[in-house]
């Protein structure tokens, strides 16, 4: 295994637990707390250059994507609301009553939004629910949309399929990943995690495969991390192009067949849950168990029985987070967020020392 080409370079506290990261735009990231705060941090002197107080909970945070420099519009996902706040105000502390967009997306007060995901153009955002329920909203019309098929138990992530305009992907603790059309409120295909056989080395689990995080490469691989320690990675849906010529290798499919069995693997990649997934590049994919192994894999193939697998490149163990719960990747750092050993937030950050 190659050596580590990243460094540790500084740890950032904070009183409550980190729930969230989500990288911005100018060189800035986002934490979301359990305290209802965001703080927003400039990622060359990792100060902070603005915050929101007193929402509830957060559990997610998504950027809007935009050209105009500054920090744009972001989405945060507290309790049963989904907020959208501005963050280019003259205003350092934002606070709830500065939300230019407030939606109340949880049937009831106690059924709490896990996670926020928009589509490549900003013009979706979809939204799961500690019931299970899978929704997306227009946000031209602010239009809600909620699936006809929901989960049996939480939902704990949902990704938008790149390319696929009324497509995306679910995950829960019912250890099934449901892939939705969402303009048809219909389910296009499914696969259970629980049903599935284990790798050879990864002998009895006490935990269930619940689907605690995933990540969705930019060419349409789909990763699932579950609560026994597994990653599960599926490549039917992958969009391929010619190395020489930039022509599509493979045919567009009338859907996204990420969720097939023949594309598909599972490997074990560390003992514990996998709580954090993010993709690095097309096949370049960095996973985090709970007690903070971060591991690089790269996923490769195909093989002789002709699929593609993962391999390690490199592992790292976090050196102030005792407990994972958030991992982003971005040109130069690595940040990872979570809870002290004695259970405040931790943010740490590694900075490239070396070729990936």
């Amino acid at each position: 295994m190659k050596e580590t080409p990243y460094t540790y370079r500084q740890t950032l506290k904070t009183p409550v637990p980190i729930s969230c990261l989500a990288e911005g735009s100018s060189g800035h990231f986002f934490a979301g707390s359990d305290d209802g705060s965001v703080r927003v941090y400039n990622q060359e002197t990792l100060k902070v250059v603005k915050a929101i107080r007193g929402l509830g909970e957060v559990s997610s945070v998504v950027c809007m994507a935009h050209s105009a420099g500054g920090l744009g519009d972001i989405w945060v996902a507290s309790n049963c609301h989904a907020l959208r706040f501005s963050m280019d105000t003259e205003k350092m502390i934002l606070a709830k009553a500065d939300a230019t967009l407030t939606l109340e997306l949880g049937a009831k007060n106690d059924d709490v939004l896990n996670e926020l995901s928009l589509n490549q153009k900003n013009s979706q955002l979809a939204f799961c629910l500690d019931s299970g329920a899978v929704g997306v909203v227009d946000l031209s019309t602010k239009q809600v949309t909620r699936m006809k098929t929901s989960h049996d138990n939480i939902c704990g992530t949902v990704k938008f399929i790149p390319d696929r305009p009324s497509e995306l992907v679910s995950g829960g603790y019912d250890s099934r990943l449901l892939h939705h059309d969402f303009h048809q409120k219909t389910i296009l295909s499914r696969f259970d995690l629980g049903t599935s056989t284990l790798s050879e080395s990864s002998g009895v689990s006490m935990s269930p495969p619940f689907i605690l995080s995933s990540a969705m490469s930019p060419s349409g691989i789909l990763a699932a991390g579950t609560a026994d320690g597994r990653v599960w990675i599926g490549t039917g849906g992958e969009k391929m192009t010619g190395v020489s010529s930039g022509a599509s290798v493979r045919k567009k499919r009338r859907k996204w067949e990420g969720l097939k069995q023949d594309g598909a693997f599972t490997a074990d990649v560390g003992h514990g849950p996998i709580t954090a997934l993010t993709f690095f590049g097309p096949r370049t994919l960095f996973t985090s168990t709970l007690m903070g192994k971060v591991t690089l894999h790269e996923i490769g193939g195909p093989t002789a029985d002709g699929k593609l697998d993962i391999s390690p490149k490199w592992t790292k163990a976090t050196t102030d987070v005792n407990k994972v719960n958030a991992i982003i990747a971005t040109k130069d750092l690595i940040i990872i967020g979570g809870l002290s050993e004695t259970g405040g937030g931790i943010t740490e950050v590694w900075k490239k020392s070396g070729d990936v």
